[in-house]
């Protein structure tokens, strides 16, 4: 008899994607282009060239993060024909590893997209964009594209 996954371990890995999801969720890859809009602009005191470099970065950033995005999408579509097939555990649990490692590269890719445009902006302007971004969260407003 082959070993298969419980559903314990089902529920538990659901649990975990949907995490995962969620903070993905956060983390397009075309996430809205806050450098762009008047709004924030005015609010961080943004200088037009910060602005244009800021675009610059997540430029650059996009094409990777489209490919990592798929590979994410890939691995756990292959996730899911396993957990259907009821292949063995063997099998779904070097699945779920190649899932995590691909959300991890998706991760990693983002914050480092992300620590560039930090570098790019005063100390002030970061932290007065974190509490515009989560003053925007509690309020539920649509973000500018």
């Amino acid at each position: 008899m082959k070993p298969t996954v419980s559903t314990g371990q089902c529920a538990l890995l659901l649990v975990v994607t949907l995490f995962a999801a969620a903070a993905l969720a956060n983390q397009s890859t075309n996430p809205p282009k806050w450098w762009n809009s008047s709004v924030y602009k005015k609010e961080l005191a943004l200088k037009d060239e910060q602005s244009r470099k800021l675009e610059e970065i997540f430029q650059q950033a996009l094409p990777t993060q489209k490919k990592l995005l798929q590979a994410v999408e890939e691995a756990e579509a292959q996730f899911e024909r396993l957990v259907t097939s009821q292949a063995e555990e063997k099998a779904i649990l070097e699945q779920i590893d190649r899932v995590v490692s691909a959300r991890a590269e998706l991760i990693r890719s983002y914050s480092l997209m992300t620590l560039k445009m930090r570098r790019l902006m005063t100390p002030e302007q970061w932290k007065r964009l974190q509490v515009v971004k989560e003053q925007e969260r509690r309020k539920g407003v649509e973000k500018p594209r």
